[in-house]
């Protein structure tokens, strides 16, 4: 089990408090392994077994607890056997009806610490989380970035050189149960299928009530082939027009978001860094975990230089950052990033193969007049650093403890 240090720094602070731990992010991306390593550190500072109550709500054995009512008696009638505070996990609450008012009751009329999981942005977004309101911290957990991925890539393949895994990480991505299946390129490629059909059937359709499933299925082929580009609904509804599907735009959006809702999809949106202001349109979308969209619709090594884009973005995410792709003039930067008043700028390209690349990744920093890092990140051996602008290797970038 990978300790993924990077999360459980920013969760123990909370640790033992009387807020509610909340850890959302895509289905099978960790969560409930989380969940698994904050017992363990629990556990080492003295909590007895005794003290914790698991539930997981996709186990069909707990299907009575799915009401509020029902999981507060049960947690109740449990917790008065317990000595001490009692600590609380529930795994996959969105299963239960009107869970924030049981949530926040316990919180209420018990000596406990919870702690919660959940695949919806909207988890706490409702009518309902007004009950919740300034009394829960919320984590998002990603799938594995390389570093995670590389740590137990080489518990099986110990010899493997550092340009063999992250070959391998193109393709296979970061889902964490594919170490289970030893990254077999069928096993791990039905497995990532099979989660791609749960995310969109349990937490997209049937989350949404999507009446229009192939239309669904048509619009996220589309977002997906197309991770990392300028995206218009306008665009998109000519498309489906061409395959003989009248759709407005405010649908497309719609169906967008529940995607986005559902942690398959990031959405970034543009900024005009010269007037300092977000664009009303045109936004970027890239896919949780790349790994699903080679099992799914393939094409990762012919779409290298989108999917190293893919792979940054999720790193950058992880790391806390918030992302936005910058607008100069007519030119335009990939990322630009900031976290607690830090702000680093960030261009990704496949292979700096001729002067044209070279000058087209750099030169447009030349714009930009702040004295915030600047990196150029792609593929290449040689380090082509010029300028004061940064040029990294992939691997290294994604690998590195810190950038500055």
């Amino acid at each position: 089990m990978i300790k993924r240090e990077t999360y459980m720094r920013r969760i123990r602070p909370f640790i033992g408090s009387d807020l509610i731990k909340v850890m959302t992010g895509i289905r099978r991306s960790g969560k409930s392994v989380m969940l698994e390593l904050i017992k363990e550190e629990l556990a080492e500072s003295g909590v007895l077994d005794s003290q914790f109550i698991s539930i997981n709500f996709e186990d069909m054995r707990n299907s009575r607890f799915l009401t509020a009512n029902a999981l507060h008696e049960e947690i109740l009638k449990r917790a008065e056997h317990i000595e001490g505070k009692a600590y609380l996990f529930f795994d996959e609450i969105q299963e239960v009806t009107d869970w924030e008012k049981c949530v926040n009751s316990l919180r209420v009329s018990l000596d406990c610490d919870i702690y919660i999981t959940g695949s919806n942005a909207k988890l706490l977004s409702g009518e309902l989380a007004t009950y919740l309101a300034g009394r829960y911290v919320e984590f998002v957990i990603y799938p594995f970035s390389f570093s995670e991925f590389l740590e137990l890539y080489r518990t099986i393949e110990p010899s493997a050189a550092i340009q063999q895994c992250f070959q391998k990480y193109l393709v296979c991505g970061g889902m964490p149960y594919l170490a289970n299946l030893q990254f077999a390129e069928e096993p791990s490629r039905q497995y990532l299928t099979d989660i791609f059909n749960s995310v969109q059937l349990k937490d997209i359709v049937k989350r949404n009530k999507v009446r229009d499933v192939d239309l669904l299925e048509r619009i996220i082929a589309y977002t997906v082939a197309n991770v990392g580009t300028v995206f218009s609904a306008t665009s998109l509804v000519k498309f489906l027009k061409n395959e003989q599907r009248t759709v407005a735009a405010e649908t497309v959006l719609n169906y967008i978001k529940y995607c986005c809702d559902a942690y398959l999809f990031h959405q970034v949106k543009r900024e005009d860094l010269q007037g300092k202001q977000i664009l009303a349109s045109n936004e970027k979308y890239y896919i949780a975990d790349h790994g699903i969209r080679e099992a799914v619709f393939g094409g990762n090594m012919r779409d290298i230089s989108l999917i190293l884009e893919n792979i940054v973005h999720m790193e950058l995410l992880r790391r806390g950052y918030a992302v936005t792709v910058g607008r100069v003039g007519n030119r335009e930067i990939d990322f630009v990033c900031r976290r607690h008043g830090e702000k680093l700028y960030v261009q990704v390209a496949y292979l700096l193969a001729t002067e044209d690349t070279i000058k087209r990744e750099f030169d447009v920093y030349d714009l930009i007049r702040d004295n915030y890092p600047k990196y150029v990140v792609t593929m290449d051996e040689f380090d082509m650093s010029r300028n004061g602008i940064k040029h990294k290797n992939i691997r290294d970038f994604l690998t590195a403890e810190e950038w500055n």
